[in-house]
């Protein structure tokens, strides 16, 4: 719990916080290529997602396979959301707060309870699906789901890679240190919003 209360002074600035990125207007990028790179060249996403991916390396288990599923999943449930026009409140603060969330669990090696932590990447992968499908644009609503769910996925597998690599290699210090560094630029995004 102390490591945990660590992240409040982080978290405290989120209440401040107003849109820091922009993501590419999936018009011109036809709906596949759209979906694929909303969350590649929007770098709150990207490093979020392979924060996920760090977080399981680090838990290990089952964490493995259902903390990504648990965000790619409710992702899918906050792009519908957008779809169907239902808003959510606090979504470029929550999309934000994700970062600062999930790089400081892998840097401060916290592990949750399995289920604790779905419900955690859950809830953070709600808002960022709901950035998602807000964003869409002219995009045909299947193949765009498609892109950044399937973008998503690859970038979970990258951060598992990463953390399996780093710890495999006894380098728990090089693992803190990459969550730390998602941790710092979350909090630089929210500083420069």
């Amino acid at each position: 719990m102390k490591r945990l209360a660590l992240l409040t002074p982080a978290l405290t600035l989120l209440a401040s916080t107003t849109p820091a990125l922009a993501h590419l207007g999936p018009a011109g990028h036809g709906s596949l290529a759209a979906g694929a790179s909303h969350p590649l060249f929007g770098t709150d996403h990207l490093l979020a997602m392979v924060a996920v991916g760090l977080w399981a390396a680090l838990s290990g288990g089952r964490a493995l396979w259902t903390v990504p599923a648990g965000f790619v999943g409710a992702m899918v449930a906050g792009f519908l959301l957008a779809l169907a026009g239902i808003g959510l409140p606090m979504v470029e603060p929550l999309i934000l707060g994700s970062v600062i969330v999930l790089g400081g669990l892998v840097a401060l090696t916290i592990r949750l309870p399995l289920g604790a932590a779905v419900a955690l990447v859950a809830t953070f992968g709600l808002f960022h699906g709901h950035a998602h499908g807000a964003e869409m644009g002219a995009a045909t609503a299947l193949p765009y789901l498609a892109g950044f769910a399937g973008a998503t996925a690859l970038l979970h597998l990258a951060g598992i890679g990463l953390g399996r690599l780093l710890t495999g290699l006894g380098r728990s210090l090089a693992m803190r240190g990459a969550g730390g560094l998602v941790a710092l630029a979350g909090a630089g995004f929210v500083l420069a919003g």
